[in-house]
């Protein structure tokens, strides 16, 4: 039985996929009733996974098993219904208060983590004496680190007028950026491809048996 089960399970999943890819060929039904089905299952699993992973333990265990100690978390869980307020039109607007609290509390804590990950990190590091090193390739490395730094910023400052040094400083800065852009777009083409082998690996292995899975 379990066998039989999973045969159909794998042969839903080939069915799937190939109903996503037909979107290759062009916009087509089948694929949006595949585009719906994953959107409903993804919206039912991370509703299941909030509650029993996310309220359960963090909320509801820690009310019911001491609730003097954890008065507190009574606030998000207001917090919590006021965003469910939403979904009625007559008092929706409750609802802007939670909101507006968890964008300013994700916006302050993000300012913090930016600046902390990227601007002092950076600036420490470009401002690390570049001839110390174990070797050429890592004195070679602070010194690309640092021009492609100093040029970028170089780039973005637009109050004097990109014109002789500056101007060729600010071209170098293009072409680190381009360089930095290019990396980014090529990581996420791979990450794509990655998926691709994925779905490309289940349907010779599983649903096939071409290859072993």
């Amino acid at each position: 039985m379990n066998f039989i089960m999973d045969r159909i399970g794998v042969w839903m999943g080939a069915a799937l996929t190939f109903a996503i890819f037909s979107f290759l060929y062009k916009d087509n039904p089948i694929y949006k009733i595949a585009e719906q089905i994953f959107v409903g299952i993804s919206a039912g699993y991370w509703f299941i996974y909030t509650i029993f992973n996310i309220l359960k333990p963090n909320l509801f265990q820690p009310l019911i098993s001491d609730f003097n100690n954890n008065t507190l978390l009574v606030l998000p869980a207001i917090l919590g219904i006021f965003m469910l307020c939403r979904l009625i039109p007559n008092i929706g607007w409750i609802s802007r208060y939670a909101i507006s609290l968890v964008v300013g509390t994700t916006a302050g804590l993000a300012l913090i983590q930016t600046l902390q990950s990227d601007v002092i990190s950076q600036m420490s590091v470009t401002i690390l004496n570049p001839f110390a090193g174990a070797n050429a390739a890592v004195i070679l490395g602070k010194w690309i680190l640092l021009i492609g730094t100093t040029t970028g910023i170089i780039y973005f400052f637009f109050s004097k007028k990109h014109t002789g040094v500056f101007g060729g400083a600010a071209k170098i800065g293009i072409v680190f950026l381009m360089i930095s852009f290019g990396a980014a777009f090529g990581y996420t083409v791979m990450a794509r491809i990655s998926l691709l082998i994925g779905r490309l690996n289940f349907l010779m292995g599983e649903w096939l048996g071409i290859i072993q899975p």
